[in-house]
């Protein structure tokens, strides 16, 4: 499937949707659209994934494509009018286009119909299913090893840890299952349930109902984990993952660099304490430990560098640690196994 990347002004650093899609993604992405960095290419500003021509708009799109994607996630979800002209030109070309946005496209009167009158879908990654209940606290009763993310904050690299994480456990022959809780993980997977706009009575028992379907069929689960439990906005979602999955091992996430709460003026705790923090508040649940960190270290020129923020983030949280993306995740891996 031919697919267009909608991430005006914030490609690549706070695209993350989009760089998802371009990392992980089973689709061919023709185009990624961004006013800033017009006649550029994505080599230009992210290594190691898909390549593509930046353009300024949809209509600069020569190829055939199949969809567009709004390839990023903002603060509260909201839809930016200035990339109507970019969705209008996509559904009269007969093109569908998937959304990870809480504004949900198929409300857009516009949008419904100009996709009917096209013959074009309209997927509203966040819009979760209807049939969801409370948690019945037996996400334990899986034989499978449940693994969930936790990050010290949001956009840390969650999704993407649990992703590498995955996906090596499978190159090395362990059966291993995904569970997407958020936008980008849904729409690199094809599945899932967006854990944030589930009503807040449900949101466990959502993660529950993967983690007993995934549990059921493979021998490892890895969850993606959201935001944090010392952030003011989002801590919510997290509680909501951490207590429906009931895993058996977190594993940490952090940024270098980060010390204060992504959009807030709020100094974030010592790394090191996150640990205890996210083991007891599992506890009544889950005896899960924190067996390994993530570190994103993009921000970091060299490998060196990286691999010294690496050892010092180790150090703090007392287990092993790697960057995924820029290394490998072997070392949690072999302690998961």
């Amino acid at each position: 499937m031919n697919v267009a990347l909608l991430a005006h002004e914030q490609f690549p650093d706070r695209a993350k949707t989009a760089v998802g899609v371009l990392r992980y993604a089973d689709y061919d992405v023709v185009a990624v659209l961004d006013r800033d960095n017009d006649g550029s290419r994505v080599a230009d500003h992210v290594p190691d994934v898909q390549d593509a021509p930046v353009v300024a708009s949809m209509s600069d799109v020569d190829e055939d494509v199949d969809a567009l994607v709004i390839g990023i996630a903002p603060i509260g979800g909201g839809f930016e009018e200035s990339w109507r002209p970019d969705v209008r030109n996509a559904l009269e070309r007969g093109c569908d286009v998937y959304s990870g946005l809480h504004y949900f496209l198929e409300d857009d009167e516009e949008f419904a119909a100009l996709a009917a009158e096209h013959g074009a879908e309209l997927w509203d990654v966040r819009k979760p299913p209807a049939d969801l209940g409370v948690a019945d606290g037996v996400a334990d009763s899986v034989d499978a090893t449940v693994v969930t993310t936790v990050g010290t904050d949001c956009s840390v690299g969650k999704m993407t840890a649990t992703r590498e994480l995955y996906e090596t456990a499978r190159e090395q022959g362990m059966d291993a299952a995904f569970v997407a809780t958020g936008q980008t993980g849904i729409l690199i997977e094809g599945e899932g349930i967006p854990v944030d706009r589930v009503v807040s009575d449900f949101a466990a028992g959502a993660v529950e109902q993967m983690v007993l379907e995934a549990g059921a069929d493979h021998d490892y689960v890895f969850v993606e984990g959201q935001a944090s439990i010392v952030h003011p906005a989002y801590s919510g979602v997290t509680a909501s993952i951490v207590h429906g999955s009931m895993p058996d091992h977190l594993v940490l996430c952090h940024e270098v660099g980060r010390d204060s709460v992504h959009g807030y003026d709020q100094e974030l705790p010592p790394v090191g304490e996150f640990v205890d923090r996210f083991e007891a508040f599992a506890e009544p649940v889950a005896d899960a430990d924190v067996v390994g960190g993530m570190l994103n270290t993009r921000s970091v020129d060299s490998d060196d560098e990286a691999r010294e923020a690496i050892a010092d983030f180790a150090d703090a949280i007392d287990a092993p640690a790697d960057d995924p993306v820029r290394f490998d995740p072997g070392s949690v891996i072999e302690v998961i196994r």
